[in-house]
């Protein structure tokens, strides 16, 4: 009957039948707005008007201190606060390219003044109460907004970013109905400009190539404000300094959106002040079970980049709590790449280092009445509402005797687990804090046969260290109130936890368990395999740090989930290796060449700049003999139309020499196949000069060189709408093309694992670490300019 009574209680505040039916699925919501609609009704002593009605549902779902909820309610039911703006600071009719416009609602207001009394005074002031906007304000405001961009107005029409003659309407009139103000910019824009033409409907024409290719060579993207764009270009540390993120400074919790309060909070506050002295507080807390990939250099960057951005500490924290999964292979490549990214953590820290204190919370946890041991199995637990313990309000005592029996061993794996008491955002009823594993563990042998999980770990490790700024990827978004909740059960110093979306690259798998599939199914030889986006994989295939760190940058600090092509990706790399990694030639498919009028009777040593646009950063040496070696595909006997290299009557110039070669003979074997030219030599400024120069090598040495393509034919190999023969049907059999005899000039003899060189005409290629004493082997990191083919 109770049900039926708030489905009809929350349908009379204009809730869809649907949307109320969903409201009652999550039980804190549901009270929390059943409170608020009983009391809007006695005070109005009559039916609820919509717009009361969705001023109350977002009091309710988004109010996190339930001791404020009568004094908010009182306000809308009395009309005294009767807009989005004063109820949220929020305006959903001005879109996110709007600029933000300062907004203390209250909301906000009463969550950053946590202690009793509220000064009604000063909150109706800053909350805009008893303030209302007249049309012809509104008229007037937009009027003055859109006199200072006619002119650009006039030239771009209705290609004109719309959302900052909103915005700079807002900043003058921070109370006014987000709506009214979006129906008035229409109108004159309208009034302004006429109705829309085809070329107006047309979409806004793409920026010119040259432009898109500068604004990729600066350190970039737009950065995210509390969820909006502010399309700024910066460097990843000027995205992450001071104010640019909106993140709250440190003992300023209390001032995040969603940040729950109790009456320590203030206490706890001013302790963890005393113990860090308001320094910033990050830590990257990655599982060692699997290796990093792209995804992770993004939250290295941002919380280590964060730290460092505003004088702050970083912690490398391993999440060490499921001892069958992980390896110590895994804890030091983790260690190798926070270092290769150019990162040194104020501390490495374990999870296990803090097991004892995290044993003994679990005890005060069960002790508050906030845990309890229960017996559902893991398979009972599953599906989307699985059916409530019936353990759980067993007794406090019966629980603290069980969980020590869990301690001591006398459970088996999935008979008893510790479960909190707490509804998680996503309906997720009582997550597991405890479980028994008897597996040894890494560090602590045999001492635990139980292990907390991540809900119950993390937000505990982050109050021991901390933590001022918790910043995790977005799935982790329905954990939030896990977070506070169990800090503030436990009265604990609740640090914030802010969620950012995670990277992806298309044409890439990166999850542990279809990399183990890939490697399997021979498709890839191990984690580090060149086709693949870990960071090991990238650090092989040549990708230096730097263009990792700018291409995260460039990405920018969003909310929203961001999917990349790997091409922008190459770009950075490419722009790195062209500052950084010296010159030398190759030769991937040789045609021999002798010069019958070689100039010399032993070989020239030719000095080569290393850098040609920078001959100041030095040279090296590579001799030119009498015969020399050039690409197949750099000579043809009978060339189309526009050829400009090697052909007969065709003269070239060989790079560096300063020496034009001209065809005299073409030798071919039994096949039919050409085996070696015959050429003669003059000097470059003796004649008129070639069409084009071509790259060569002479007494080279033989080196394996490995060819990169990628591994998926699509752009989504997960997605069965897509590939619907699943990923392992999508691989591209082409990814790889060793060649085994490429010749290389004798300047690289000396190269060591990861060294990286531009070969002049081919791409950029690094040492891989299977070369040995007498045989070096390169990958291609990158080719020289993006293919077409694969924007």
């Amino acid at each position: 009957m109770a049900t039926v009574d708030s489905l009809s209680l929350f349908t009379g505040l204009g809730l869809s039948e649907h949307k109320a039916r969903e409201t009652l699925k999550n039980t804190a919501l549901s009270a929390q707005l059943r409170d608020a609609a009983i009391q809007a009704q006695q005070t109005l002593g009559s039916t609820i008007d919509k717009a009361t009605g969705t001023l109350l549902y977002g009091l309710a779902s988004r109010l996190r201190d339930p001791r404020r909820l009568s004094f908010l309610v009182s306000y809308i039911a009395n009309k005294k606060i009767h807009t989005e703006s004063q109820l949220s600071g929020e305006t959903p009719a001005c879109p996110a390219t709007s600029p933000p416009v300062p907004v203390l609602a209250a909301l906000e207001y009463v969550k950053s003044h946590p202690l009793d009394p509220i000064d009604t005074v000063d909150f109706e002031q800053e909350c805009g109460v008893g303030i209302t906007v007249t049309p012809e304000q509104i008229e007037e405001a937009v009027e003055v907004a859109i006199n200072r961009h006619r002119p650009q107005l006039l030239v771009e029409r209705y290609h004109f970013n719309m959302g900052l003659l909103m915005g700079e309407a807002r900043a003058v009139l921070k109370w006014a109905d987000g709506k009214m103000i979006k129906h008035e910019v229409d109108m004159q824009v309208l009034h302004l400009l006429g109705p829309k033409t085809e070329a107006d409907l047309e979409k806004k024409p793409k920026v010119a190539k040259a432009r898109l290719e500068e604004a990729a060579r600066r350190t970039t993207k737009d950065v995210v404000e509390n969820g909006e764009v502010a399309g700024q270009t910066l460097s990843l540390m000027e995205q992450l300094r001071g104010e640019a993120l909106k993140f709250h400074k440190p003992g300023e919790n209390y001032k995040t959106p969603g940040y729950v309060t109790t009456p320590h909070t203030m206490d706890l506050l001013k302790q963890h002040m005393e113990i860090t002295g308001g320094q910033v507080r990050t830590r990257f807390p990655p599982e060692p079970n699997g290796i990093l990939h792209i995804g992770h250099a993004k939250a290295i960057n941002f919380n280590f980049g964060y730290a460092k951005a505003n004088n702050g500490i970083c912690f490398l924290r391993f999440d060490d709590t499921n001892p069958e999964k992980e390896e110590a292979k895994f804890f030091t490549a983790i260690c190798d790449m926070v270092a290769w990214l150019g990162y040194t953590p104020y501390k490495v820290t374990y999870a296990s280092d803090y097991f004892d204190q995290l044993y003994a919370w679990a005890i005060e946890l069960i002790r508050r009445g906030q845990a309890y041991v229960c017996h559902q199995r893991g398979e009972e637990l599953k599906g989307h509402n699985p059916p409530p313990s019936p353990w759980r309000d067993r007794p406090i005592e019966e629980s603290l005797l069980l969980f020590e029996a869990m301690r001591k061993g006398k459970f088996s794996e999935g008979e008893a687990t510790l479960r909190m008491k707490l509804v998680m955002e996503d309906g997720k009823m009582d997550p597991v804090a405890y479980r028994v594993k008897y597996t040894p563990h890494h560090r602590t042998g045999d001492t635990w046969c139980i292990y907390p999980t991540y809900d119950y770990t993390h937000c505990l490790c982050d109050s021991i260290e901390h933590i001022t700024h918790s910043l995790c990827t977005k799935e982790f978004q329905a954990r939030r109130s896990s977070y506070f909740w169990l800090c503030n059960a436990l009265d604990v110093y609740c640090p914030v936890q802010w969620e950012y979306g995670r990277l992806n690259l298309h044409y890439a798998v990166v999850s542990k368990r279809k990399i183990l599939q890939l490697v399997a199914a021979g498709a890839v030889r191990d984690w580090d395999d060149p086709r693949l986006f870990t960071l090991t994989a990238l650090r092989r295939r040549g990708f230096p740090p730097e263009a990792i760190n700018n291409f995260c940058a460039r990405v920018g600090v969003t909310v929203a989930q961001t999917t990349m092509e790997p091409h922008l990706l190459e770009a950075c790399v490419r722009e790195v290796l062209n500052d950084t990694a010296p010159r030398a030639m190759a030769v991937l498919e040789p045609l021999q060449v002798t010069i019958t009028n070689f100039p010399a009777a032993k070989s020239l040593d030719i000095q080569v700049p290393n850098f040609p646009a920078d001959e100041t950063k030095g040279f090296h040496e590579v001799p030119f003999g009498s015969i020399v070696f050039i690409e197949r595909t750099d000579f043809k006997e009978e060339p189309e139309p526009g050829y400009k290299r090697l052909a007969r009557g065709q003269p070239v110039g060989l790079r560096h020499t300063g020496y034009v070669i001209e065809l005299q003979r073409v030798v071919k074997g039994a096949s039919g196949r050409v085996e070696s030219l015959e050429v003669t030599c003059r000097r470059a400024d003796a004649g008129e000069k070639p069409k084009a120069f071509i790259h060569w090598v002479s007494q080279p040495l033989t080196c394996e060189i490995r060819l990169y393509e990628r591994l998926f034919h699509h752009k989504n190999p997960e997605d069965p709408a897509e590939v619907p023969g699943g990923f392992l049907s999508d691989l591209n059999l082409a990814s790889l093309q060793v060649v085994e005899a490429a010749l290389v000039d004798c300047s690289v003899a000396l190269a060591k694992p990861f060294d990286k060189f531009q070969f002049e005409r081919l791409g950029y290629f690094s040492v891989d670490p299977d070369s040995h004493q007498g045989q070096l082997v390169f990958n291609r990191t990158v080719t020289l300019k993006e293919d077409p083919g694969k924007v």
